[in-house]
């Protein structure tokens, strides 16, 4: 499936590397990665012409302290993301390294956790995971941090601008082992979170649409208390339009939880897909451009697997470069960064020993593709936006990804492979976490078609002066 290109990385020296997230750092339009460095400098990566350039000169780089998770998303408003950085110091409890808020303002970068009148909600519990939600439907989002052993947090912004911990508010401060965090439309209209715990239930706290939470893990079946959960990924396991979850456990049974009816779900895992790993990242994405998501599992310490949907059933693939059966992975994310309609691969190791970042690619099949970029009415991505889309006889589902596979966030578009056989496109339909939907009929496969917020739309509509 894979061909490995990590020779483009340039300069690539081992270093340990934990999660990873896919943003616009520079504002181009184009997105860069960003990969959290733990006890080296943070990473970022920048697709040129006939290179990665891997740079660490970069305020970004934060170089001193010891990145796990990474997040972005526009916390203030102002059409550009936002990027936390989950750092950490101790394995659990309390520490003495605050976290990251990096905001792009007045043209340099400043840790929001940095000014006088945030020192005081910045946070020191030993973070393991942090995602983006939209509780509200304004476009305006918070981060959501999972701690190990602490309370969960949830820093917004408020109509001033200082950072709050509205987790209490919100009804999502439990304490757990967090290890992973979804955000997207799973059970609700509107942005739901699930967390990923280790050594304890899960949580699923459904969004009651006045931006308040209730947790249902345990009446939804999605809990699993026995597990040790790791990595986990969304997607439409089954084909009947609604989401499902694949969770990877530490060396337990992974889970592929289904979802039967809205809210309920079942352990839909075959033998080959529940086999226990050291598991880290789990990405669902349609690596073949067949139409059909595989599921990655990414280890630490054995090899990576891989699953294709194939004769309506799940079943093993051929990793082929990306097997890495002696690397010690902790983070991946993907995109298709050189804009030819194929995903690439991007893998961080580190934990167990320094090795560089790894660079996949994979093996041309000339099926056809269509990438949906939604965005907020500010002009940012729109995290947690649902896209679906219709070709072929076939609706297929995406969430434009808030976090987290395992201390990492993917790009924020959605990925249609259309397979060798579809050659038009009936119709794209897209629908905000405010509600607003809209639809694009016939689009053309083959582009990265860009979506505005109709309150944009309407807005620019209303500022152009009549002739």
């Amino acid at each position: 499936m894979f061909v490995n290109e990590s020779h483009l990385l340039s300069p690539n020296p081992a270093r340990c590397h934990y999660g990873a997230a896919v943003t616009d750092i520079d504002g181009d339009g184009a997105f860069e990665v960003i990969v959290a460095g733990f006890e080296d400098p943070n990473t970022l990566l920048t697709w040129e012409q006939d290179r990665v350039a891997v740079v660490t000169d970069h305020p970004l780089a934060d170089a001193g302290y010891s990145a796990t998770g990474i997040a972005a998303a526009d916390i203030d408003g102002d059409g550009r993301e936002e990027v936390y950085v989950l750092n950490r110091d101790t394995f659990a409890g309390r520490k003495w390294v605050p976290d990251r808020i990096y905001d792009f303002a007045d043209h340099e970068w400043r840790d929001l956790f940095s000014l006088h009148e945030n020192l005081g909600v910045r946070n020191f519990a030993a973070g393991r995971s942090v995602a983006a939600v939209d509780r509200h439907g304004t476009g305006r989002y918070g981060f959501v941090l999972a701690s190990f052993g602490e309370a969960m947090r949830l820093y917004e912004c408020d109509d001033a601008g200082t950072l709050v911990d509205a987790a209490a508010a919100a009804g999502v401060d439990r304490v757990a082992d967090g290890r992973s965090l979804l955000s997207l439309p799973l059970i609700s209209d509107r942005m739901d979170i699930f967390s990923g715990n280790d050594r304890g239930p899960n949580f699923l706290f459904a969004n009651q649409g006045d931006g308040t939470y209730r947790e249902v893990a345990g009446t939804s079946g999605i809990d699993d208390p026995g597990g040790h959960a790791r990595g986990v990924a969304v997607l439409d396991a089954d084909g009947d339009g609604r989401f499902d979850i694949v969770c990877g456990n530490w060396e337990g049974p992974h889970r592929l939880f289904c979802q039967r009816e809205t809210g309920r779900f079942v352990d839909g895992a075959t033998a080959a897909i529940a086999r226990p790993s050291r598991i880290r990242t789990v990405i669902a994405a349609d690596f073949d451009n067949d139409g059909y998501e595989e599921i990655l599992f990414n280890n630490i310490g054995e090899p990576n697997r891989l699953f294709g949907w194939r004769n309506g059933d799940w079943h093993r693939l051929p990793l082929g470069d990306a097997r890495e059966p002696e690397c010690f992975g902790t983070g991946a994310v993907v995109g298709d960064f050189d804009g030819d309609g194929r995903l690439e691969l991007i893998v961080a190791h580190g934990e167990a020993g320094a090795q560089p970042l790894s660079l996949y690619k994979p093996q041309e099949t000339g099926n056809a593709w269509l990438r949906v970029l939604p965005l907020t009415p500010a002009g940012a991505p729109a995290r947690g936006a649902v896209v679906a889309l219709d070709a072929g006889a076939r609706r297929q589902l995406r969430a434009i990804d808030a976090g987290s596979g395992y201390l990492c966030q993917m790009e924020p578009v959605a990925h249609f492979g259309l397979g060798e056989c579809y050659e038009t496109i009936d119709r794209v339909a897209i629908r905000w976490p405010d509600g607003t939907t809209r639809t694009i009929d016939s689009p053309e496969p083959g582009q990265l078609l860009t979506v505005p917020h109709p309150a944009a739309a309407r807005r620019q509509a209303r500022e152009i002066p009549a002739r």
